[in-house]
């Protein structure tokens, strides 16, 4: 089974089509399964709201939720050590590093460069 943590970066421009949406889209297919925190549904939503677009419920139904059951201190921590990062994208980022331990075990996708960059030095498996 292979799983990927998807960033709210990645969903909006395949939402907006952006430029390389259909490409991005179509990498999303071989993964067998997609998380991604509950902050993404919300950031998606603003985005949609802000430029008045329809919330792409499609991409919102691919996605599983990861509930953390307690603080992530831990894992912002562990994230900062790697490099800084914004409030969102370290969320995302933590979130990630609960839903699996093992970095190595998950791709991370994001078209954040400097979010990239972080979940590489943390050895998420696949970073795009």
């Amino acid at each position: 089974m292979s799983v990927a943590y998807v960033d709210t970066s990645a969903i909006v421009a395949i939402a907006f089509a952006e430029e390389d949406a259909v490409e991005l889209a179509e990498s999303l297919t071989r993964f067998s399964r997609l998380v991604s925190s509950n902050l993404l549904e919300a950031e998606l939503r603003a985005a949609c709201r802000r430029e008045q677009r329809a919330v792409p419920a499609h991409l919102l139904a691919r996605l599983g939720w990861v509930h953390p059951h307690r603080p992530l201190t831990s894992e912002i921590e562990s994230a900062l050590q790697a490099g800084h990062l914004r409030g969102a994208d370290l969320w995302h980022i933590a979130t990630a590093l609960y839903a699996a331990p093992e970095p190595a075990a998950i791709a991370f996708v994001t078209l954040d460069r400097r979010q990239a960059e972080v979940a590489a030095a943390l050895g998420f498996g696949g970073v795009a």
